[in-house]
């Protein structure tokens, strides 16, 4: 069996999308699974072995110089590639235009059928004309967690239940920053593109504080100048944090997966932690808990919600809870 995941972007999407190729995998072991993500995905994408090819897509940047010769042979490319197979089952998962047409433009097989999402869930970005390029189109509820729903289309159309956690299947990265500690460390996720997302200055202030026990450092990614000088006055503020230099999304990734402990706000790096089932606190600050949050481990915490930010007494419970009072214990007497 031959398919097809369409979901293009954005980080976190992509990352909600990927229990689906486990699921499948599970269920017809031999299938060959091909992905079309964006560029700034693929590597993403390629960290889960079970994929066989990743087709890139750049339509954010194809859009900006349509007129050169050199983008229309890239898209020209990309249209070969997308039709060298022709797909048993084509998945979109978006339920956008855009990914509705790169379906429309996907060849499937004889008696394959082009599969995607009947309607949105509360919050998203679906776009109903994209509906057209569908074969079967798969109702979910208005709240269906953001991996549950990609996993539900898959699960309707090749005939099985979704009966188990979300697996993610991502292998781990092997690379070595030079700014790595060799010794346990906890990170701090602060920034995300919307302010009210974020969690306030003093709460990280006063939590660093809290996590001094440990005698881990804390480091701050940061993804741009703003984010960068919010970083620095944090740290400035810290007895026990350092702030890094900016990080290709390949270091972000090892920063992830090999830290003691995330804590970090409702963000697509926090997923990737929360996919590695790295010991996680998620804290949701405006945007609804029940979308994203973290529920097939129980090394992840989720906090807060849309409206109602945690506190700062929550997330020392939920640190001790994650490493145990023993642990912490320990840690003090030593």
């Amino acid at each position: 069996m031959k398919i097809l995941l369409i979901r293009v972007s954005s980080l976190g999407d992509v990352l909600h999308n990927m229990p689906i190729v486990d699921d499948i995998k599970a269920h017809y072991p031999d299938a060959q699974i091909d992905w079309v993500v964006e560029e700034a995905y693929v590597n993403l994408v390629k960290l889960q072995p079970k994929v066989n090819k990743v087709i890139a897509y750049a339509q954010r940047r194809w859009r900006k110089s349509l007129g050169n010769k050199e983008t229309r042979a890239e898209i020209k490319h990309f249209y070969r590639t997308l039709r060298e197979e022709a797909y048993d089952f084509i998945f979109d998962t978006q339920g956008l235009l855009k990914t509705g047409i790169i379906m429309g433009m996907a060849r499937k097989s004889p008696n394959g059928k082009k599969v995607g999402l009947a309607n949105g869930t509360e919050g998203s970005g679906y776009e109903g004309i994209s509906r057209i390029f569908h074969d079967l189109s798969v109702p979910v509820d208005r709240r269906t967690h953001a991996v549950l729903r990609g996993r539900l289309v898959a699960a309707t159309a090749l005939n099985y239940q979704v009966d188990t956690p979300a697996s993610f299947g991502l292998q781990k990265l092997q690379i070595q920053p030079t700014w790595m500690p060799t010794s346990p460390y906890i990170v701090f996720f602060h920034s995300t593109a919307g302010e009210s997302k974020r969690w306030a200055r003093q709460n990280w202030i006063s939590t660093a504080r809290d996590l001094q026990v440990t005698g881990w450092p804390i480091l701050i990614p940061w993804g741009c100048e703003l984010e960068k000088r919010e970083s620095e006055a944090m740290a400035a503020a810290m007895s026990n944090a350092l702030v890094l230099p900016q990080l290709s999304m390949q270091e972000a990734i090892v920063l992830t997966q090999r830290a003691a402990l995330v804590i970090g706000v409702d963000t697509g790096l926090v997923h990737i932690a929360a996919a590695y089932e790295t010991p996680t606190i998620e804290l949701y600050c405006d945007s609804p808990k029940w979308k994203t949050e973290g529920n097939w481990s129980d090394k992840i915490i989720n906090l807060g919600d849309q409206g109602r930010p945690p506190s700062v007494a929550e997330v020392e419970i939920a640190f001790e809870k994650l490493l145990s009072i023993n642990s912490i214990a320990n840690i003090k007497n030593n």
